[in-house]
């Protein structure tokens, strides 16, 4: 597992809990907007935290924290995520995954194993516009897909969330998301912010209103719509 980042308490990662964030290095996709492009684009001149350091950390915050947020990158890019689960909940804490949900088996594969208590999810916009929102011509959106209904059989609490950007998503979009994945437990519209750290320079967040205009659109389809990110 390569390990480029720690946040060693966030009270807002995990809904409910406090908790420690560890960032993983590698994406299999390009989101002009993703905000640790460090991760993805120069994994290899990053230097890595060894897996001693941070379990060594983790061993030091029993009792303490509740649980760790495993982010990155995209997690489910290695092959040793399981193991890598497996050892945090040894030491009894509970685990949130974030993924873009491309790797629908591994997803699957976790759950079954019960070393993921909670799944983030991003869709990054509408079935249309998720090749170009993604950085990647012509991606076969299936194995998303594949990811929504796995989720959505809800054999594990979960979100799903968009981080919206003005230059890639319009209400329209929005409206196609909430069809997309009407009846989801959870869905969060969250607030894009520039942090310095981005693929492609330029972009732009929305503002409260057009915010909360877009939850109320997704609130049609999804009853537990809300914001995040944005006063």
């Amino acid at each position: 597992m390569r390990i480029q980042g720690l946040q060693k308490l966030t009270l807002l990662d995990y809904p409910g809990k406090v908790a420690c964030t560890v960032f993983t290095a590698g994406c299999n996709f390009r989101c002009p907007f993703c905000h640790n492009a460090s991760l993805v684009t120069h994994m290899e001149e990053n230097e890595d935290i060894s897996e001693k350091e941070f379990f060594g950390f983790l061993e030091k915050r029993q009792g303490i924290l509740d649980g760790v947020c495993v982010t990155g990158g995209e997690p489910l890019i290695w092959d040793d995520i399981r193991s890598f689960l497996e050892r945090i909940k040894d030491l009894g804490y509970l685990v949130k995954l974030d993924t873009n949900g491309s790797f629908p088996g591994k997803l699957k594969q976790l759950i079954r194993a019960n070393v993921v208590d909670y799944v983030a999810m991003d869709i990054k916009n509408s079935k249309e516009k998720y090749a170009q929102t993604i950085g990647i011509e012509d991606y076969d959106i299936s194995n998303i897909e594949e990811s929504i209904t796995i989720l959505k059989q809800g054999l594990i609490p979960y979100e799903f969330r968009t981080t919206m950007v003005r230059e890639f998503h319009q209400k329209a979009d929005i409206e196609d998301i909430g069809r997309w994945i009407c009846g989801a437990s959870r869905y969060y519209l969250q607030a894009f912010k520039d942090s310095g750290d981005l693929i492609q320079e330029g972009l732009h967040g929305y503002d409260k209103r057009i915010m909360d205009t877009a939850a109320q659109i997704a609130g049609a389809y999804i009853e537990n719509t809300a914001v995040r990110g944005i006063e």
